[in-house]
């Protein structure tokens, strides 16, 4: 296990405490923040990529907190299998307990919320409308432009700079609120899928009051599209790179 999987762990833990805290408060019965729409959610999103990166890189780790971001760095040559696999697990636990640590905080909240759908979406995504194909098409689009952005925001550009080192993490924050914005309204934009994953099996083990179904034949959706966008991103960044001669 390389010593990089801790800041991935960490990292994600605070990344789902943070992103599904938010969702929980506008959604949950009784709370302060219910009803405060999604401008607070994709905000707050923002916030969680911002911190859990934060913490991940100060830990040492790369502050990936997603494996399709993981497996982007595969395909371009910056992560080894191994190492990727560590990182995906690593992920992947840190969500199952960042999802858990959201259950315990709102815990007298469950009780008085009676939407299932609700009560769901604090965990995972859900589709607006339930199409196979367009919401698979949705979460590789929603993920391209994740990878492709977050490359470019770590490349060396004409003027021979790069975005100051503790920029980046606000950089990708502010990038994970614009796909928010902007590209969410159809599935949500989970886009990672430990993000999904492991709060999903936060979902169906916790003793949640009033919980309804797992939504297991949506479930593969959030996983398969964002890995596949992350490596179709890697790919055209590689590919544009080459031809604009530009250093990757």
């Amino acid at each position: 296990m390389p010593s990089t999987a801790l800041g991935e762990f960490v990292g994600t833990l605070v990344l789902i405490l943070l992103g599904n805290g938010v969702v929980a408060g506008v959604l949950l019965e009784k709370s302060k923040a219910n009803g405060a729409g999604w401008i607070a959610i994709t905000a707050g999103w923002a916030f969680a990529v911002l911190c859990g990166v934060l913490v991940a890189v100060a830990l040492g780790a790369p502050g990936e907190l997603n494996p399709a971001v993981t497996l982007a760095n595969v395909i371009a040559g910056t992560r080894t299998v191994p190492d990727a696999l560590a990182h995906a697990a690593a992920q992947m636990a840190g969500a199952l307990v960042g999802a858990t640590l959201v259950w315990v905080h709102y815990l007298p909240h469950w009780a008085v919320t009676r939407d299932q759908g609700a009560i769901h979406a604090c965990f995972c995504t859900a589709p607006a409308i339930r199409r196979t194909v367009p919401n698979l098409i949705s979460e590789i689009i929603g993920t391209m432009v994740l990878v492709l952005v977050a490359s470019a925001i770590g490349t060396t550009g004409v003027a021979g700079a790069t975005p100051a080192t503790n920029l980046g993490p606000a950089l990708v924050g502010a990038l994970v609120w614009g796909v928010g914005l902007s590209l969410g309204g159809p599935t949500g934009y989970a886009i990672n899928p430990a993000r999904d994953l492991g709060p999903r099996l936060a979902h169906a083990f916790l003793p949640i009051p009033h919980k309804g179904g797992n939504d297991w034949g949506y479930a593969w959706i959030p996983v398969v599209g964002p890995l596949a966008g992350g490596a179709l991103a890697a790919w055209a960044w590689s590919a544009l790179s080459a031809t604009n001669g530009a250093p990757q």
